[in-house]
C-alpha cells in the first residue's frame, strides 16, 4: 500500500489527506473513550420507545438485540480494516469509486453528520431555553454551537478521549438515577415489558424494528473514521470491544431499555426527543438539564468532528483549497446554527431517509471489498493512495453503489414495502460489487500517471 504523505501538512493531526502514521496511533483506552461518546444520544432512547409503542416491547427488544449483533459483527470487520489501513471514509471511497465518485460519499457523510449535530444540538438548546426563561432559542442554539465547535479543536488524540471518558460514568449513573426518580414519582409501570399497541403486536414487529435501525448505518462510517487511529496490535480488542458488541449493548440496549421505561413512566402523550428531555427537566430540575447536556455534548463531539473533517475533504477536492480544522469547524458551526434557526427539521428528516439508502449501499460495497477474495487474488489487495494513480471514476464501485441505491429508493416507495428498503439495498450493493470484481479491469483501481 502506498501512502500519499505529501498531501498532509505536518500540523494536521487528524490526517484527513493521508493514512494515520503508526507512530500517531492512540492507546486502546483512549480510542475506546473517544469513540464511546457516540453511545449517549437521546435519539437512541426515543427510537427504542417508538418501536415499543408501534410493535410492542418484546418485539422492540428482540429487534434491538439482533441489531446489536449485526452492528457488532459488521463493525468488527470495518474497524479492523480501518486500523490496518489508517484510511478515512473519504480516502477509502476513492479506491471504491474513483477520486471524483468519492466526493459523493464524502458529501453524504458530511451532510449526515451535520444533520445529526443539528438535531442533537437543538435538543440541548431546547432544554436550556426551557430551564432559563431569559434565554431565547436563538441565543440558546448559538451557545450550543459555540461550545460544540470549541470542543473538537483539541482533536481525537489529545482531548476528546479524556472529555468523553470523564463523562461516560456521569451518563450511565445519571440515566439510572432518572429512571429511579421517574419510578419514585409516577410508580413502577408493571406492564412495560408486556406492552403492545392497540390491536395487538404485529407478528413481524421485531423485523420492522431491526430494519428501522438500519437507517442509522451511518455509524459504520463513523466507525471507519475513528478506528483508523487504533494501533494494529490492538485491532482484536477494538474489533471485539471498542467497536463491537459491548459498545452496541450500551448504545442500543441500555439506552433502549431506559427510553422504554421513561416513556412508560413519564406522563406524555406524544413521543420525541423534545418530550423526553422536557420530561427529564421537569422531573430532575437542574439535574435534568445537566444530564441532557452531558449526554448530548458527548455525542455531538463526534457529530461536529466528523462533519468538520469531511467538510475539509470536500472543499479540498471540489475547490482545490486546503482549509485548516479551525476554519472548517467554524463553517460547520455556522451551517448548524443556520439550520437550527431556520426550523427545517421536516426537510432534514426527509433528506436523511434518502441519505440512509446511500449509506447502506456504501456499507454493502465497502464490506464486499474488504471481504473479497477476488480482489485479493486479482489485484493483490493493493490500495492505491497516490492521487495521480487513482482514476476519476471506478465503474465497478459506482455501478454497485448507484444500482443498489436505486433499488432501495424504488422499494422505499412501494406500498407496504418501505421497511424492506434497507435490507434490499444492502444485499444488492454487496452482490453487485462482488460480481463486478470478476469483470473489473486493473485500470479501474490504478492508472499510470500521465507525463507532465
Amino acid at each position: 500500500m502506498q501512502e500519499d504523505t505529501k498531501t498532509s501538512s505536518s500540523g494536521d493531526i487528524d490526517y484527513t489527506d493521508c493514512s494515520v502514521p503508526m507512530d500517531q496511533r492512540m492507546t486502546r483506552g483512549s480510542l475506546m473513550m473517544a469513540w464511546w461518546a457516540v453511545c449517549s444520544a437521546i435519539f437512541y432512547m426515543v427510537v427504542a420507545a417508538a418501536m415499543a409503542r408501534s410493535y410492542g416491547t418484546v418485539n422492540a427488544l428482540i429487534g434491538i438485540v439482533l441489531t446489536v449483533l449485526c452492528y457488532g459483527l459488521i463493525n468488527a470487520v470495518i474497524s479492523r480494516f480501518a486500523i490496518r489501513s489508517g484510511l478515512t471514509v473519504a480516502l477509502f471511497s476513492r479506491i471504491l469509486f474513483g477520486h471524483v465518485g468519492a466526493v459523493i460519499a464524502t458529501l453524504i457523510f458530511f451532510a449526515t453528520a451535520l444533520y445529526y449535530a443539528v438535531f442533537e444540538g437543538y435538543v440541548m438548546a431546547l432544554v436550556l431555553s426551557e430551564w432559563s426563561a431569559s434565554l431565547t432559542m436563538t441565543v440558546a442554539t448559538l451557545i450550543v454551537v459555540v461550545i460544540g465547535v470549541a470542543l473538537i479543536f483539541g482533536s481525537v488524540q489529545h482531548w476528546l478521549d479524556k472529555f468523553n471518558g470523564v463523562l461516560l460514568p456521569v451518563y450511565v449513573v445519571g440515566m439510572l438515577v432518572a429512571v429511579g426518580m421517574a419510578i419514585a414519582e409516577f410508580g413502577y409501570p408493571a406492564n412495560w415489558l408486556t406492552r403492545v399497541p392497540e390491536g395487538g403486536a404485529p407478528s413481524w414487529g421485531w423485523l420492522h424494528t431491526f430494519t428501522y435501525y438500519m437507517g442509522v448505518w451511518v455509524l459504520m462510517m463513523f466507525t471507519f473514521d475513528y478506528a483508523r487511529f487504533g494501533r494494529v496490535e490492538d485491532e482484536a480488542f477494538h474489533g471485539r470491544v471498542t467497536f463491537g458488541i459491548p459498545f452496541y449493548l450500551m448504545t442500543f440496549l441500555f439506552s433502549g431499555v431506559v427510553g422504554i421505561l421513561l416513556d412508560a413512566c413519564l406522563p406524555s402523550e406524544g413521543l420525541s426527543e423534545a418530550s423526553i428531555v422536557l420530561g427529564l427537566l421537569e422531573l430532575m430540575g437542574l439535574g435534568g438539564l445537566l444530564l441532557v447536556w452531558v449526554t448530548q455534548s458527548r455525542i455531538n463531539t463526534a457529530n461536529f468532528y466528523l462533519a468538520t473533517v469531511n467538510l475539509q475533504a470536500c472543499i479540498n477536492k471540489l475547490l482545490g483549497v486546503r482549509i485548516n480544522k479551525i476554519l472548517a469547524g467554524c463553517l460547520v458551526g455556522a451551517l448548524a446554527w443556520a439550520l437550527m434557526s431556520a426550523d427545517v427539521f421536516s426537510y432534514l428528516l426527509n433528506a436523511l431517509a434518502y441519505q440512509g439508502v446511500f449509506v447502506v449501499a456504501w456499507v454493502g460495497v465497502a464490506l464486499a471489498h474488504i471481504l473479497s477474495r477476488t480482489y485479493q487474488r486479482r489485484f493483490n489487495g493493493h490500495l492505491e493512495l497516490v492521487d495521480a494513480r487513482i482514476p476519476a471514476l471506478n465503474p465497478c464501485g459506482l455501478i454497485a453503489w448507484g444500482g443498489a441505491t436505486l433499488c432501495g429508493i424504488g422499494v422505499m416507495h412501494l406500498p407496504g414495502w418501505s421497511s424492506a428498503s434497507a435490507p434490499v439495498t444492502f444485499v444488492a450493493a454487496y452482490l453487485l460489487y462482488a460480481v463486478g470484481l470478476h469483470f473489473a479491469r486493473p485500470q479501474w483501481y490504478s492508472v499510470e500517471p500521465s507525463a507532465s
